[in-house]
């Protein structure tokens, strides 16, 4: 069994006059691991690259967006790919955007969404970003005594 922490996950939060807040849901293309399923930004930690970068890297290269505030989570997403024989450790993190940003998606997705706060957990395919979602509604949407320290800047 192999054990791997080279990758990185990115909730995308925007405000909404109708549902307070709304987090932003990638469709992978047809051609691309997972295809078909909704997922928030991920990616791959480059060579030399730390886990922030690679998460702005990231958000940018998928989406176009760069955020206006930006936070890593305490909390690290961990999954089995049995298909990979691998266990996963990923770095979470999570990005307020302006909410008249665009997305502008590239070619390892086909579509994208954004979800209402309330929704939110429903909407997600995998457990292991449920679990990782409660840190954002508990620490990063109120203004907890965490999120100042959960700052990245």
């Amino acid at each position: 069994m192999n054990t791997r922490s080279d990758m990185i996950a990115v909730f995308v939060v925007r405000r909404s006059a109708d549902h307070g807040h709304e987090f932003l849901q990638l469709r992978r293309s047809a051609s691309e691991f997972m295809a078909g399923s909704w997922q928030i930004v991920r990616g791959k930690i480059e060579s030399g690259e730390t886990a922030v970068h690679a998460a702005l890297r990231e958000l940018l290269e998928e989406t176009g967006l760069t955020p206006i505030e930006f936070y890593a989570l305490c909390s690290v997403e961990t999954f089995f790919l049995a298909s990979r024989n691998t266990i996963m450790h990923v770095p979470v993190f999570c990005a307020f955007v302006d909410d008249t940003a665009a997305v502008t998606l590239n070619e390892e997705h086909d579509a994208s969404r954004w979800v209402p706060r309330l929704r939110m957990r429903a909407a997600i395919t995998w457990a292991s970003e449920r679990a990782v979602l409660r840190e954002v509604l508990d620490d990063l949407l109120p203004n907890s005594l965490a999120k100042p320290h959960l700052r990245v800047t």
